[in-house]
């Protein structure tokens, strides 16, 4: 640290935090809700302490909405947040596998989201969080030239298509979204 830089107690210790864990740990789920629930193409990081045969840097969630797991077998894990997965673990590796597991899982990438319609180059779009309609357009080259900037759909990928709701340029993309630019009439 330079010197003549001085800190108080709490902001050395918020500071010594941020140099140990990183600046952009845990940025990703930042903008997303606390509650974020998995579906299939989301890829999530099993860490088990002290049990390098049960950690695994990458698990693709199947088509299915599973995993496959040791001793386990399938796990569903479509529909459920990162704290309910570990809890899962945890019981059922607690009784018969390992005597107090401590298991951590985070989300490595999310699964992609879908732009369509009048734009240059539709198609599927890995999921960055924070990431705006309007900068999202910008990545598939812009809308082409019939495009009603004012008629722009979203729906879910856990909605029904008929589901979908209007949004603006300001609308923060969400992974598996589907969206579709109208057509203008002139």
């Amino acid at each position: 640290m330079p010197s003549g830089f001085n800190l108080n107690g709490l902001t050395r210790f918020a500071f010594c935090l941020w140099l140990l864990m990183g600046p952009n740990l845990g940025a990703a789920q930042d903008t997303l809700s606390p509650d974020y629930l998995l579906n299939s193409g989301d890829t999530i990081r099993i860490y088990v302490y002290g049990e390098p045969d049960l950690t695994f840097d990458e698990v693709l969630v199947g088509q299915n909405g599973r995993i496959a797991y040791p001793f386990i077998g399938t796990l569903m894990v479509a529909g459920r947040g990162i704290n309910e997965i570990q809890d899962a673990l945890i019981a059922a590796l607690k009784p018969d596998y390992l005597i107090d597991p401590r298991v951590s899982v985070d989300i490595v990438k999310y699964r992609q989201f879908y732009l369509n319609g009048e734009v240059k180059q539709p198609g599927g779009l890995d999921f960055q969080p924070g990431l705006s309609l309007m900068k999202a357009i910008a990545l598939v080259g812009g809308y082409t030239e019939r495009a009603n900037k004012k008629n722009i759909r979203v729906v879910s990928d856990t909605q029904d298509l008929s589901d979908a709701r209007r949004v603006k340029e300001d609308y923060v993309v969400q992974p598996g979204d589907i969206i579709t630019v109208e057509e203008g009439f002139f």
